[in-house]
């Protein structure tokens, strides 16, 4: 393969139990189980990012960019997204009816 060999992603094995444990849930919602995906497919055999990709259906970049918030920030930054910028939604309490 093209380009310069990625470092080997390593999971601490609390990390991998609760990325596990996601999975398994039913609860979870697809963005987050599919970022857990990712993280255990690139730390399994120190798989490369394309075959990664290929495996879980996501665009490269996109796997890219789990595992280094990973690396960078650990595992809830990698999961979860950071908050956004802006004024939160207001919903007033009366209910309007649509016809």
């Amino acid at each position: 393969m093209r380009g310069r060999k990625p470092e080997p992603l390593v999971l601490k094995s609390k990390d991998e139990k609760t990325l596990q444990q996601l999975l398994r849930d039913g609860q979870t919602p697809v963005r987050i189980a599919r970022r857990a995906q990712i993280l255990l497919n690139c730390a399994e055999a120190g798989r490369r990012v394309l075959l990664v990709s290929d495996k879980v259906d996501q665009n490269r970049t996109t796997v890219w960019r789990v595992c280094e918030r990973y690396r960078n920030a650990g595992l809830g930054a990698a999961l979860y997204d950071a908050p956004r910028p802006g004024r939160p939604r207001v919903f007033s309490r009366k209910r309007t009816r649509v016809h």
